[in-house]
């Protein structure tokens, strides 16, 4: 069978089963796991699917989802990873908050401090810090994404690269060790990755549901990622990828 047969028999299995395996479809089509490893990259590449820690689902499944729909996702694991991300924010720090459910519970830890200067593009990072008088907070302006409720855009990008933050916690769809850190969208991965640029530290916030998820955009490469913040339920294989990679993973 040639490849690209073999990649339409991926893309049909993937519709009708929701997600595959790289061991299930290494056996019905008769090729090694590295061919299909190939098929499955390559796919993902032209947008046609999204590759998981081991096998990859359809591309829809990692779309941007609404604000609503992230915020009910596995909330406990997200507000343990926010606890634990705290802990590493010092006096005289300046912090950068992307957008997302977890970052905004980042914020809403950061709340009671002072000494602290925030730099975000989201909307309600900055409503949790309103009534926190103590912590300097700079928002960036740009086109208004309202699935996110922050800014994004070109001009969103250039005032991010204009500062530098100590540590950056990024936002993010997904998280895979031979990849990086992804989301659905350019817009989102251009100020995202502005953020990250010149940053002291790079730390990823990402619960199990990310873990292992690649999306098709790439906001931050695994390399330039210093610290990641999980939960119990991440894939340990895909963890012990990113220790691996030389990627600082803390389970909260």
């Amino acid at each position: 069978m040639i490849a690209a047969q073999r990649r339409n028999v991926i893309i049909e299995t993937i519709e009708r089963d929701g997600a595959v395996s790289i061991s299930a479809l290494s056996e019905r089509l008769e090729t090694s796991a590295v061919t299909i490893r190939r098929d499955l990259d390559q796919l993902a590449d032209e947008g046609r699917l999204t590759r998981t820690h081991g096998g990859a689902v359809p591309f829809s499944s990692a779309r941007e989802s609404s604000y609503a729909e992230k915020l009910e996702q596995a909330l406990a694991e997200k507000s343990a990873i926010a606890r634990a991300a705290a802990k590493h924010v010092r006096t005289g720090d300046v912090v950068a908050l992307g957008p997302g459910t977890t970052t905004e519970l980042l914020a809403k830890e950061l709340s009671g401090r002072s000494g602290i200067r925030i730099v975000t593009n989201s909307l309600l990072v900055a409503e949790a810090m309103v009534s926190s008088p103590d912590i300097e907070v700079i928002v960036v302006g740009g086109i208004l994404r309202h699935s996110i409720r922050a800014f994004v855009g070109g001009g969103t990008v250039s005032q991010l690269l204009g500062l530098r933050a100590d540590t950056v916690f990024p936002s993010g769809n997904g998280l895979a060790a031979d990849f990086g850190l992804s989301t659905p969208a350019f817009p989102v991965a251009d100020t995202d990755r502005a953020m990250a640029t010149g940053a002291g530290q790079v730390t990823a916030l990402v619960d199990h549901t990310k873990v292992g998820l690649r999306s098709s955009v790439l906001t931050v490469p695994t390399e330039e990622i210093h610290h990641v913040i999980t939960d119990s339920d991440s894939d340990p294989a895909e963890l012990d990828a990113l220790r691996e990679a030389g990627v600082n993973v803390e389970v909260a």
